[in-house]
């Protein structure tokens, strides 16, 4: 009997077994992952940045957990040589209309407690010499890591405090028992007193098998990228992003300077036909009729449908991408760029269309859902960690629960 299983092996899911074993040092906890390495999907397809906060509503969980889990990443990577840069970026107007939102932007900065800096088209030059705009905004504390040892770190630090972690492990079925829950899986059957659901793109489901609404429905989107090419690269010193458009929950294409020096372009970001599916030719008849049957799905794509479109026409046409970096880098050239690697990014989305904006978290019985945690949760992960943590019941420890 495990006081605590975490289904889910990704920086969220990991985070919180460290937090867990952290706060109660004496509790078996185990971690269930079921691909054959952690941080499999979300994680380890990111783009590696360690987010500011700039972006997020003042007062809710994204902002709060993204300011102090920037600090916090910086220093658990310091911490343990994890490489990683404090490099900053640069957010810049390249449009009359786009300066009263990049005002926008530098004031919510200030009301999150983020150390952001208006600059002129000149002096976003000695930032980035190569970039076309009127005005920017410097944004001092974002940076770059490799969240894939992050988590490898997490993990070992896991085993460290006496924690089980399991790979290649699927979880099938949840059942209530007289002491908490079981886990039926495809390699066994496993009894915890509190589980904790961390299960990224399938995070939705799980909740069902454990009799919980997450009154949203998880809708993967993929984000792909093109890479500069090595003899290309100087033109990206660090992190350039495009002003985004408020009413679209994307941040539009923008240049990444990546810890291992490569710069990548992108994302676009297309509706996946696959919940686990990184290129346009993946497809799962479930996963597909789940999305094509839901009608918050064509609400939002109704809402959406002109940006939606061109996000399409950037996935098919190699051109149309070029033009939209071109608008930050005007030597961008088509031959300047290779594809690399995609990402599925994991979005909860309501039956009235509206996107759950924030981190989700939701309690059930003996058990708690993390429903929504897309970017900026690598960088918030520790925070994320705690707070799920803190709103857990202290555990009796090796004794049954009153259920």
């Amino acid at each position: 009997m495990y006081d605590f299983a975490i289904i889910g092996g990704g920086i969220v899911g990991l985070s919180t077994g460290m937090a867990l074993g952290e706060r109660y040092p004496d509790a078996k906890i185990l971690v269930l992952e079921k691909e054959s390495r952690w941080a499999f999907h979300q994680t380890g397809n990111n783009s590696g940045v360690i987010h500011s906060g700039v972006y997020y509503k003042p007062g809710s969980f994204k902002a709060k957990f993204c300011r102090d889990g920037c600090q916090s990443m910086v220093e658990f990577c310091q911490k343990h040589e994890i490489p990683h840069e404090v490099c900053g970026k640069v957010i810049v107007a390249t449009a009359e209309q786009e300066l009263p939102l990049l005002e926008n932007l530098y004031q919510r900065g200030l009301e999150n407690g983020i150390q952001v800096q208006r600059i002129t088209a000149e002096e976003v030059k000695e930032y980035e010499p190569h970039v076309n705009c009127i005005a920017g905004v410097r944004v001092f504390s974002t940076g770059i890591a490799d969240y894939k040892r992050v988590c490898q770190k997490y993990a070992e630090l896991i085993q460290q405090q006496g924690g089980d972690l399991r790979l290649n492990t699927k979880v099938e079925q949840i059942l209530d028992t007289a002491s908490g829950q079981r886990l039926e899986t495809n390699q066994g059957s496993f009894a915890a007193r509190f589980i904790i659901n961390c299960a990224g793109l399938h995070s939705d489901r799980i909740a069902k098998l454990g009799q919980v609404n997450p009154q949203a429905k998880i809708v993967p989107f993929r984000g792909e990228y093109y890479e500069l090419t090595p003899e290309k690269r100087y033109l990206v010193k660090g992190l350039i992003y495009p002003v985004p458009n408020p009413d679209f929950p994307f941040l539009g294409v923008h240049f990444t300077r990546m810890i291992d020096g490569s710069v990548h372009a992108g994302p676009n970001a297309v509706l996946s036909l696959k919940r686990e599916g990184y290129k346009k030719t993946d497809f799962d008849l479930r996963d597909f009729a789940e999305v094509m049957t839901y009608p918050g799905f064509w609400k939002l794509a109704a809402k959406h449908a002109d940006e939606g479109i061109q996000e399409i026409i950037r996935s098919f046409s190699k051109a149309a991408f070029v033009r939209s970096l071109q608008r930050l880098i005007p030597e961008v050239q088509s031959e300047d760029l290779v594809p690399t690697h995609a990402g599925v990014r994991a979005q909860a989305l309501m039956n009235d269309g509206k996107l759950v904006d924030d981190f989700l978290i939701i309690p059930g019985q003996n058990s708690m859902h993390v429903c929504n945690a897309p970017s900026p949760a690598a960088t918030s992960s520790i925070e994320i960690g705690k707070a799920i943590v803190e709103q857990i019941p202290a555990p009796q420890l090796n004794a049954p629960l009153n259920v």
